[in-house]
């Protein structure tokens, strides 16, 4: 590779800057001011769901997003503080410092980076395919627990109550404990806000349609329904004075760019925050790799998922040196960013642009913003998450997944979120590790007039006396090593007029040095019982494999191009295709 393929590799945006033009400029900067008008409320409320002040989410959106845009290869993946990470970020720093002081400002800024490093280091070691351990059921049950413990959680600013705990339970008792000092104002706020969002989400499109409005308009006006409850609340607090009846308002926010910042390296609090970090980087990898590779589809775009953890560690460096905390690709952000017709992540950058000059001229209008506003903000946006209807689907067609679907939900509601996530990644992988210590091995036959073979217990095949055909539908490695021993001894004892076992390799794609050893072991098996091994369909990197050791000097049968030619000669006969021919 030349140093500029390498450098093109390392920095996209070389690759597509060069091919940028006036129609991508003015596309990109319709998506930016779509996505911006969505991003301000959305970081805000977001940063006060990680414990942290409001400019902290502005600051978290701006520098992360112009770094991805130069490292990043998804042309709509707008990358930010999202609610899933926000959440992990609360529950890691609640364990190292208290919510408010400068230590936990810091801590968000030291878990950023580790994260950012993790991320980093996992792209340049191109590593991306370790999130395959996090599976589908893990991740779909985690943020379904994760919406609703949001969700909770939130409910607290939308009564204007003191309440905390980190389940469900917790959370729940710690509400009921405060239904006596419910606030009005605050409710009515807060309540209004969940009815009102609720409605734009799902009703105003349709009703500015049918009042002749454009799809394209009507979609921009449900975009900006956030926003409207904000300017609404807002004006509401300052006109009839309800700052000053207990309504909690956002307060002073600094009216400035992002500033440079130092995370702390305290080797304690680097301890502490390793294991969080490690997970709110393959979490948050996943999430945002999901989102970029939908949308890539949308228009055959490509995807480099190693690349991608370094556009998003450097999104996280970034946020650390400049007051932000974690953050990854967010899906309705992304989504809104691609419709709105972003071509490149330049898009992402003048979204920051928007930002800065957001962070540098508007805060100041967001002193009596209500707390509820932003709880409901989150509420409406994390119910979309919610998706209970795997529960249904895993359990009707596979069990195993809805099994670890239930433990990852049940366990992240009731223990919290690291337990959760945790428990069900080592339940997935339980799983996975006794399915593939018990493959699936059909006895094969022949079907009349081809050169196929299937299974003998669900199609009507020939079979020939003397001989056993097995096909081995997984690889062979130290889990399922013996497994092939046992189930012969077991089928040799039941059929006693065995001579020659053929085994049909055509699905096993690794064959490992203990699975090796299981190999010779039942060679000398067989061979000391009188009945030939023999192997068919065997795949070449596996023959490269077994060249290398001495099972196949040792074979006391043959290898077989194919499981007919197998049949054919162990048979003695050409069989009805050959004698066609």
């Amino acid at each position: 590779m030349t140093p500029l393929a390498t450098l093109r590799r390392y920095l996209p945006i070389l690759d597509w800057g060069r091919r940028y033009d006036r129609a991508s400029l003015r596309n990109d900067l319709v998506a930016a001011v779509i996505v911006t008008i969505m991003l301000i409320p959305q970081s805000l409320a977001y940063a006060m769901l990680a414990g942290l002040p409001p400019e902290a989410g502005l600051y978290a959106s701006i520098v992360p997003i112009l770094l991805y845009a130069i490292f990043g290869t998804s042309r709509a993946l707008a990358v930010g503080p999202v609610a899933v990470v926000s959440l992990l970020t609360a529950s890691a720093l609640g364990e190292v410092a208290a919510p408010g002081s400068g230590a936990y400002a810091a801590a968000a800024l030291t878990l950023a980076f580790l994260s950012g490093a993790v991320l980093l280091a996992l792209g340049l070691l191109r590593l991306g395919f370790l999130a395959n351990f996090l599976s589908h059921p893990v991740i779909s049950g985690f943020i379904t627990a994760s919406g609703l413990l949001i969700a909770a959680g939130q409910l607290k600013h939308v009564l204007g109550v003191p309440a905390g705990g980190e389940t469900l339970i917790g959370i729940g008792l710690s509400l009921a404990g405060h239904l006596g000092d419910v606030q009005g104002a605050t409710l009515a706020i807060g309540g209004g806000g969940i009815v009102f969002l609720l409605w734009v989400r799902r009703g105003l499109g349709p009703f500015l349609r049918r009042l002749g409005l454009g799809a394209g308009a009507a979609d921009m006006a449900v975009k900006g329904g956030p926003v409207v409850a904000v300017i609404a609340s807002t004006l509401a607090v300052r006109a009839f004075g309800l700052a000053d009846q207990g309504v909690a308002v956002v307060g002073i926010v600094p009216q400035s760019l992002p500033p440079l910042t130092l995370p702390a390296f305290s080797p304690q609090l680097l301890r502490d925050l390793a294991v969080p970090a490690l997970m709110i980087s393959v979490i948050g990898f996943v999430e945002s790799v999901s989102v970029a590779k939908t949308l890539a589809a949308r228009k055959r775009q490509r995807i480099d998922p190693d690349q991608e953890l370094i556009g998003l560690g450097a999104a996280n460096i970034g946020a650390a040196f400049t007051g932000g905390f974690p953050v990854t690709g967010g899906f309705s952000r992304s989504v809104v960013n691609a419709d709105a017709g972003a071509e490149t992540p330049a898009a992402g950058a003048f979204t920051a642009v928007g930002l800065g000059i957001a962070a540098m001229s508007l805060t100041p209008l967001l002193h009596d913003l209500p707390k509820a506003t932003l709880a409901a903000t989150i509420i409406v946006a994390v119910l979309s998450l919610v998706d209970l209807s795997i529960l249904r689907r895993t359990w009707r067609n596979a069990r195993p997944d809805f099994a670890v679907v239930a433990t990852t939900i049940l366990l992240t509601l009731l223990m919290g979120v690291e337990i959760g996530v945790g428990a069900g990644v080592i339940l997935s992988l339980a799983l996975h590790l006794y399915k593939t210590s018990r493959p699936h091995v059909a006895e094969v036959g022949l079907i009349p007039g081809t050169q196929h073979f299937r299974n003998v217990l669900r199609h009507d095949v020939e079979t020939a006396p003397g001989l056993l055909m097995l096909r081995v539908d997984e690889s062979l490695f130290f889990v399922n090593a013996h497994m092939l021993e046992d189930l012969l001894r077991l089928r040799l004892a039941a059929d006693r007029g065995i001579r020659d076992v053929v085994l049909m390799c055509s699905a096993v794609n690794v064959v490992d040095f203990s699975a090796e050893e299981g190999l010779e072991a039942l060679n000398h098996m067989l061979r000391d019982a009188g009945i030939g091994l023999h192997l068919a369909e065997v795949k070449g990197p596996v023959m490269d494999r077994l060249r290398d050791t001495h099972f196949l000097h040792d074979l006391n049968g043959k290898v077989f191009q194919s499981q007919f030619d197998a049949w054919v000669e162990l048979t003695g006969t050409a069989g009805p295709q050959r004698a066609a021919e």
